[in-house]
């Protein structure tokens, strides 16, 4: 993949400004959230500890108390402000324990988790091989990660209509399914299913969008943005492109291409050169089967 690469300390300031009013704002986030966390029911699974990666203010703490009654959730994200809002979730006897870290390098011991939920947070990664080699590192033999990110389709008439303005970069780039699954193999996850949804959101006109996105902090980060502000006239050129998406019902679409993942830690997690088999083990390990 040659995508632009994501500017972190321009994405974190744009998540930082945008904690307050995140929750009014973020109402695709809530409901993608929701669908990540109803796949669950088909999930045999009793976690003690779950990390949320990329909790933003700690939507999906309040749901995992709730599914999970006796596990302890952890919140991280790399937005500190965001987590001064979700510190706040659950009761007062059961807050979710909040760190502020990167998913490329998290501050957890190996095995420190059950079970990890990441909803709309891969894509902010430079690094998502790495980002998926610390969560295998961080989840427990046989533990479980599922989350969601954004597909290549995503805003896909936002960046049409800037293309017809200039050459920047005017839209974070989003990985494709098949290299994100393709990534969770190399990390050395098992059993690794992908799927993919489409959801369109409308809007009246374009400004509509814009105060959305940066409602929830997502601003162009790509480190092959323009630099400075953009002229009136330009954006009358972006909006009058846009334009040519307005459906029969009047309205404009924004496409988002949402890509659900979840895979499982090996019961014998992997070491340099191979996979660790305890010596209890010997003489009674079975020939894996091969599935195309």
């Amino acid at each position: 993949m040659n995508q632009p690469l994501i500017d972190k300390q321009r994405a974190r300031r744009a998540f930082e400004r945008a904690a307050p009013g995140y929750d009014a704002a973020a109402l695709l986030q809530r409901e993608i959230a929701d669908r990540l966390l109803e796949r669950l029911d088909y999930v045999r699974l009793e976690p003690q500890r779950i990390l949320d990666l990329g909790a933003g203010t700690g939507y999906a703490v309040d749901a995992l108390q709730r599914r999970y009654r006796k596990a302890r959730v952890i919140a991280l994200d790399f937005a500190h402000p965001m987590l001064l809002q979700a510190r706040r979730r659950g009761r007062w006897w059961r807050r979710p324990l909040c760190l502020c870290a990167q998913a490329e390098q998290l501050p957890l011991a190996d095995g420190a988790v059950d079970l990890i939920v990441s909803n709309a947070t891969f894509q902010w990664c430079n690094d998502l091989g790495l980002a998926f080699t610390e969560c295998l590192r961080v989840l427990r033999p046989g533990g479980l990660l599922m989350f969601t990110t954004f597909g290549p389709d995503t805003l896909k008439e936002l960046r049409l209509a800037w293309s017809t303005v200039d050459g920047y970069s005017h839209v974070s780039p989003f990985p494709d399914m098949h290299d994100v699954g393709d990534a969770l193999v190399r990390a050395r996850f098992a059993d690794p299913v992908m799927d993919m949804e489409r959801l369109t959101v409308t809007y009246t006109q374009l400004a509509e969008l814009m105060a959305d996105l940066k409602g929830i902090g997502a601003h162009n980060a790509t480190g092959q943005r323009p630099r400075g502000l953009t002229g009136r006239r330009r954006l009358a050129a972006v909006a009058a492109a846009y334009e040519l998406e307005r459906q029969a019902d009047g309205r404009l679409p924004a496409s988002y291409e949402v890509v659900y993942g979840h895979a499982w830690a090996p019961a014998q997690k992997p070491v340099a050169g191979g996979i660790g088999v305890p010596i209890s083990a010997i003489g009674h390990v079975r020939r894996p089967g091969v599935t195309a």
